[in-house]
């Protein structure tokens, strides 16, 4: 089964995430590939699908939202996994229940019609570098600290589960 992980990112950590799916895909003896979404010219060649984005502004990333449009009649069809990589873990104090809140609003700003098996948010990197003066020492007021939150461990367990989902195949009425 060829399997797309998809993806859109801005700084590089959705891309490490990706390909780190991908791998965990393949480490179940299924093929898989990431890519970037902006240059997959074939969608009709993936039996499924795992897309995904950094989220800025509570939403997907331009090449992300572009290519679930543009594809929603194939994604429809087969199987699809969504992961967001945003900065949930990063938040402190009050600010830490907005993370979850965050999920619904990037589901909402993809076309409706998308159904998928799950979607996933994980925390990404957040750098300094990343935000601009004021936005870094907004950050740092809120109780936020830059470091590197992937959880790996969380990442590489949701690729075992989503390899189990493919080699089992669709339930059998």
């Amino acid at each position: 089964m060829d399997v797309l992980v998809g993806y859109a990112t801005a700084h590089g950590s959705t891309r490490e995430i990706a390909e780190r799916i991908a791998s965990g895909i393949r480490s179940a003896g299924l093929s898989s590939e990431a890519r970037p979404l902006e240059t997959v010219d074939d969608a009709d060649a993936y039996r499924a699908f795992v897309l995904g984005s950094a989220v800025h502004n509570q939403a997907w990333l331009v090449p992300a939202r572009d290519f679930t449009f543009d594809n929603l009649d194939l994604l429809t069809a087969r199987p699809v996994w969504l992961f967001s990589v945003g900065m949930p873990d990063a938040l402190r104090g009050p600010w830490r229940g907005l993370g979850p809140k965050e999920t619904p609003m990037i589901l909402a700003a993809l076309p409706g019609d998308l159904s998928c098996a799950e979607h996933r948010l994980f925390t990404g990197v957040v750098a300094r570098t990343q935000f601009p003066r004021t936005g870094r020492l907004l950050f740092r007021l809120m109780g936020g600290r830059f470091r590197d939150y992937r959880d790996w461990a969380a990442v590489d367990a949701w690729a075992s589960e989503i390899a189990r989902e493919l080699v089992r195949g669709p339930a059998r009425g």
